[in-house]
């Protein structure tokens, strides 16, 4: 029998707003509302196209969490702790004693937040000093803090490149690239999934004045890594500059955590990099671009995401400061994420699952059905396992997976529970033998 009722698990979040408005209130605007034919309209159009989302089986429900975020967690429905293998918390960080206590201190001392951009009044010594520390970290000359590696992707390409200049982006990279990419004037191109061939091709056909190769450097639905070598190889013949997103490698992929780079012994060989402080790094929020000093000069005084959004609250700041001084200090996390990493696909390849990806805590179990899935994260879900099932359109047609993330903070013992669940419904739904 399931730990909770389906009806607690995936009740919505806009039912339990809508309980906490004043009922007068609420009425009133209803009514105001059918007095306005246009509203009504909006609110039709809108109506049908959630329809179409559920129709589609593609509407996202949101499992609401009532602990902190951690490997054991409690949600909305019942109180018995479930395992979390879902979470980008990779290293076990985001409800982190000594994290929390710093960012606690840090909120006494420079309060909850500036009420400014950074460029007016929302500068703070502790905005340099992370932005410094994420520098030294990564080998580079300066970076730049955004509220997230989103608004980073959406704030960079616009600001740096005109008509004159190309950019190649690989086909499978982050809805944030293929959004900022899109608000640029660049020529715009578009390679295969990690296909060098057809990248040379787009290169070498390029008269730009200056050509810009994007691509993530882990992508996130599959676990696999961008063929960064030769991705370098190319655009020193070419003369080309790299650009690589890392919000699924900084932190804790490559030996200390320095991510694709370190992953391929080539530190130091990309020009750009963009990553996130809301996955790895603590996963309160922020993103950065770090890079040369002249580029990040000039982001300051062009960016449109870093202009015009408020600074990074004080106690998100202290989160990103506290955990890159542990990263810097010790490789103790990224080696434990990496060698629980390499237990869990070990045991399940064992077990005779398909799991795609390459040496990556994203560990995507390949069920290829879309039903098939949602039932097996189901029954995972009433055995204490937390994973979510992913098919189309997120993924293509045919290629549906549960995708497991691993974290340093997850034991051996819980590695190995999530694994023999995983048998016991992979053998009940003959997905195994």
């Amino acid at each position: 029998m399931p730990i909770f009722s389906k009806y607690a698990l995936m009740r919505g979040a806009d039912s339990f707003l809508q309980s906490l408005r004043p009922f007068s209130l609420f009425n009133s605007l209803a009514s105001a509302s059918a007095s306005r034919p246009a509203l009504t309209q909006f609110r039709d159009i809108l109506n049908n196209q959630i329809t179409g989302i559920k129709d589609a089986g593609t509407y996202k429900m949101e499992r609401v969490i009532t602990s902190s975020q951690s490997t054991e967690i409690t949600v909305e429905g019942t109180q018995k702790r479930i395992l979390n293998f879902c979470a980008n918390n990779y290293l076990g960080l985001a409800n982190n004693p000594e994290v929390v206590s710093y960012s606690k201190e840090l909120l006494d001392k420079y309060g909850a937040g500036l009420s400014s951009v950074r460029f007016i009044c929302g500068t703070q010594s502790i905005h340099k000093e992370l932005e410094k520390k994420i520098s030294q970290f990564h080998g580079r000359e300066d970076a730049i803090l955004y509220a997230s590696c989103f608004d980073a992707n959406a704030g960079i390409f616009e600001a740096i490149l005109t008509p004159d200049d190309a950019v190649f982006s690989d086909e499978l990279n982050h809805a944030s690239i293929i959004d900022g990419i899109r608000l640029c004037k660049a020529q715009k191109q578009r390679y295969k999934h990690r296909d060098m061939s057809d990248l040379e091709k787009q290169l070498q056909s390029s008269t730009a004045r200056l050509k810009l190769i994007v691509t993530d450097g882990v992508f996130s639905m599959d676990g696999n890594i961008a063929p960064l070598p030769k991705i370098v190889d190319l655009a020193a013949k070419y003369d080309a500059l790299v650009f690589i997103d890392e919000c699924h490698a900084t932190g804790f992929f490559g030996a200390t955590g320095r991510g694709t780079e370190e992953y391929y012994n080539m530190l130091g060989r990309v020009d750009i990099i963009n990553s996130t402080l809301g996955k790895a790094l603590g996963g309160a929020a922020g993103g950065y671009t770090t890079g040369p000093k002249e580029l990040i000069r000039l982001l300051r005084q062009k960016s449109r995401p870093y202009l015009f959004s408020n600074s990074l609250p004080p106690p998100v700041v202290a989160t990103g400061i506290k955990v890159m001084d542990m990263l810097m200090h010790s490789d103790q996390l990224s080696q434990r994420v990496q060698s629980n990493t390499k237990r869990f696909r070990d045991a399940m390849t064992k077990a005779g699952f398909v799991i795609g990806g390459e040496n990556h805590p994203i560990c995507p179990v390949m069920l290829g059905d879309a039903r098939l899935a949602s039932i097996f994260a189901d029954q995972m879900l009433s055995r204490g396992i937390y994973v979510i099932g992913f098919s189309y359109p997120v993924v293509p047609k045919g290629k549906a997976r549960i995708r497991v993330q691993i974290s340093a903070a997850h034991t051996t013992d819980d590695v190995d529970h999530a694994v023999a669940a995983f048998v016991d419904v992979g053998k009940s739904l003959k997905v195994i033998k």
